[in-house]
């Protein structure tokens, strides 16, 4: 556990909140390579972001995408493509497409994200190329985030990744809207473990509240101004479409 003074602290803040939040919904999608129940670093530190959310009343999914069946490629339904099981469909229509706010998480191998999140950036591309209500990109309206986990180095690396990937998808990136563990050079020691771990760090543990409030504002603004606005970057507006190219951004 995190020092207990540091968590009062959290709690109250969320306590004493002058605004609601209750109508909101998350995603983590964790791409640890341990599945469950196997313990996950990278669950340790979203533990953190997901428990001030909750605390605010929001109804709040973390999906360990290794439990799942989730092929690579960048179409919505890779069973269409030549594989005989595909969960990301159910993953997207029952976490991602109601959430207002989609966080990747990722542990930090040799220097870069897992394999498993570079496969679910790839999987919620493929869903890019859809429409919103408004006619819209379909993540247009969405607010996302990065938490990273590590115990040597790439956490501004993979942060810098992974939230360009939200962004050029159509998700609006808070301000200062990723933090990370990296632990010792060496490498040290990983973010659940003891003393000498994450959980003590207060530098961590202030970027990832910090992160997890802005991440709420951008949400409750974007969700109260009824999302970006339509005007200037509709597709239907553009004869681009090629609903059989490989590519997402040309259908």
């Amino acid at each position: 556990m995190i020092p207990e003074s540091i968590q009062a602290f959290i709690d109250k803040q969320a306590d004493e909140s002058p605004v609601d939040y209750s109508d909101l919904c998350a995603v983590f999608l964790n791409g640890t390579l341990k599945r469950s129940p196997q313990e996950s670093h990278t669950a340790g530190l979203i533990d953190i972001s997901a428990g001030i959310m909750r605390r605010l009343g929001l109804d709040v999914d973390v999906v360990r995408m290794v439990d799942h069946v989730v092929p690579p490629g960048v179409q919505p339904d890779m069973r269409e493509h030549g594989w005989d099981r595909d969960d990301f469909p159910d993953i997207y229509d029952s976490t991602i497409k109601p959430a207002d706010i989609v966080v990747l998480a990722t542990p930090i191998w040799l220097g870069d994200q897992s394999s498993v999140t570079r496969l679910t950036i790839e999987r919620l591309y493929g869903y890019s190329g859809k429409l919103n209500d408004t006619g819209q990109w379909a993540y247009y309206g969405k607010v996302g985030g990065a938490i990273i986990t590590g115990n040597e180095d790439g956490g501004k690396h993979c942060g810098a990744q992974m939230l360009y990937a939200l962004q050029h998808i159509g998700l609006t990136i808070p301000p200062q809207a990723d933090t990370y563990w990296d632990g010792e050079a060496g490498p040290g020691p990983s973010y659940l473990d003891g003393e000498d771990g994450g959980r003590s760090n207060a530098w961590t543990t202030r970027n990832t509240v910090f992160a997890t409030w802005n991440m709420l504002h951008s949400a409750r603004a974007l969700k109260d101004a009824g999302g970006v606005p339509a005007y200037g970057n509709l597709s239907t507006d553009w004869d681009l479409s090629n609903p059989e190219h490989p590519n997402p951004e040309y259908r």
